[in-house]
């Protein structure tokens, strides 16, 4: 028996066109939905594109009112579609791993493909995953981690041997891979050292000759390497240099700028300092960090490069940071690592006493405010 061929007025062939060039559903869905074939609607979507600009040129024509009202919604949603899609992409900025964060994989009306081209992402670099680390390598690193907490001095050629001492044959070109992968130089006035990073403004080092008497007259930051059971993270902590206590900190799986604003404007709801101190990483010279600062009218300044005591504070933070919580534990995944170290901040502010501040908490000589006395 002959199969009857289904036929379709232009009515229903304008309204399965809007459709498609809206993009919110992807043509088999919408072919699903119709129970068409998709090269049906492919054809179509292509043959109603390039007759549209001979269809409204013929005004002085008389149309059905239905189908004058299809094509003039169609070329609405065409132009419409361009504006908002050309502005979007001129004025998206964030990294490739970003916008892989912005895309919703089970939005209601959006597909993912239409999603991705809407953040200017190759659908491609939505489906990728990153290929994880070896346990080979994650053991190297978590090696040379305790290493450079105990000798930060140490450079990728005394790393080498240290590790060879211990029965590894390594090379000094992976070791040094994996540093720079960390984040970890050794500690040493380098060539030029004075020379800082490229910046539209220098800032000098503020903390030299100064005494801090009182909470909120300096503050300080920085960003370590902290390792898990399989991955690493990054940690940044906001410190005040009096008391030394922690107003705010972060984790992030990422070197961006953006976790260490979110740290920063946590610890501004609780006070302003004078002085805001820091290295001359890319997070803390950045537009948008600096400029925080600046609107609120806080004087910045800079550790010299390669001088680790400019910030010795925070030094000591992270070594008390490793060695009574990192070491001692080995989680799974960045949540339970979190979780830890909320408990662990809350320790360190709280209840951990400080020789320097005279057997106190951090968090009481934080609230007195002043020098102490005997």
């Amino acid at each position: 028996m002959k199969r009857e061929r289904k036929k379709f007025d232009g009515v229903f062939k304008a309204k399965v066109v809007v459709e498609a060039i809206r993009g919110e559903k992807s043509v088999n869905e919408i072919a699903s939905h119709y129970e068409i074939h998709p090269t049906q609607i492919t054809q179509w979507k292509k043959k109603a594109l390039s007759e549209l600009p001979h269809r409204l040129s013929r005004n002085g024509e008389k149309r059905q009112e239905e189908k004058s009202e299809l094509i003039d919604e169609l070329y609405r949603q065409i132009g419409q579609l361009k504006v908002e899609l050309d502005w979007v992409k001129k004025n998206l900025t964030g990294s490739v791993g970003e916008r892989r964060g912005w895309i919703e994989p089970n939005h209601c009306r959006l597909s993912i493909a239409r999603q991705c081209e809407l953040v200017g992402l190759a659908r491609s670099s939505w489906y990728y995953e990153p290929q994880g680390e070896s346990d080979e390598n994650l053991e190297y690193r978590r090696r040379i981690d305790e290493e450079y907490t105990r000798h930060p001095y140490y450079g990728v050629r005394r790393m080498t041997e240290g590790l060879r001492k211990e029965g590894d044959e390594v090379n000094p070109k992976r070791v040094g891979r994996r540093m720079r992968v960390m984040g970890l130089e050794a500690i040493y006035p380098k060539p030029r050292w004075s020379r800082g990073a490229v910046e539209p403004r220098k800032y000098p080092y503020l903390l030299g000759d100064l005494t801090v008497e009182r909470s909120h007259q300096a503050w300080c930051t920085d960003i370590t390497y902290i390792r898990l059971h399989r991955g690493f993270v990054y940690l940044l902590a906001v410190m005040d240099g009096f008391s030394r206590y922690v107003p705010s900190w972060r984790v992030s799986t990422s070197m961006d700028t953006g976790f260490c604003l979110e740290a920063l404007n946590e610890a501004l709801e609780g006070g302003r300092p004078e002085i805001f101190n820091s290295d001359q990483g890319g997070q803390f010279t950045s537009r948008e960090f600096t400029g925080r600062l600046e609107e609120i009218g806080i004087r910045i300044s800079r550790d010299g490069r390669g001088r680790v005591f400019d910030n010795i504070f925070i030094e000591r933070l992270w070594r008390s940071v490793k060695y009574e919580e990192v070491y001692l534990k080995d989680y799974t995944r960045v949540s339970e690592w979190g979780e830890s170290l909320r408990g662990y901040f809350r320790f360190y502010n709280e209840e951990r006493l400080h020789q320097a501040l005279e057997y106190r908490t951090p968090q009481m000589v934080y609230r007195i405010g002043h020098r102490l006395t005997a």
